[in-house]
């Protein structure tokens, strides 16, 4: 009896990662991030609320190491974070 296996009849065809799922940082690169936000969250009981500016700052960390997809950080959550927009110049309406 053969026992023939045939590899070569299925292809490996690679993928993106699903969303959500993301590389390891296995170079430490955002290391002192993580550090700051889970002592953070050690120290407020583990209420992620009040961890939300060391987070954000984990987050865009990873995204500037391409350790995940760049996203605008309104769309993660972080809106009310965000500096507000420049205050813009005054018109000729106030003359």
């Amino acid at each position: 009896m053969s026992t023939a296996m045939n590899f070569g009849s299925k292809t490996f065809k690679p993928r993106p990662p699903d969303k959500g799922s993301f590389p390891l940082d296995h170079f430490g690169e955002c290391k002192a991030f993580k550090e700051k936000f889970m002592k953070c969250l050690r120290e407020n009981n583990y209420d992620n609320s009040m961890c939300r500016l060391q987070s954000k700052d984990y987050l865009e960390c990873r995204m500037d190491h391409q350790l995940m997809t760049k996203e605008p950080l309104e769309k993660l959550g972080f809106k009310d974070l965000m500096d507000p927009p420049p205050s813009q110049p005054l018109t000729q309406l106030q003359q």
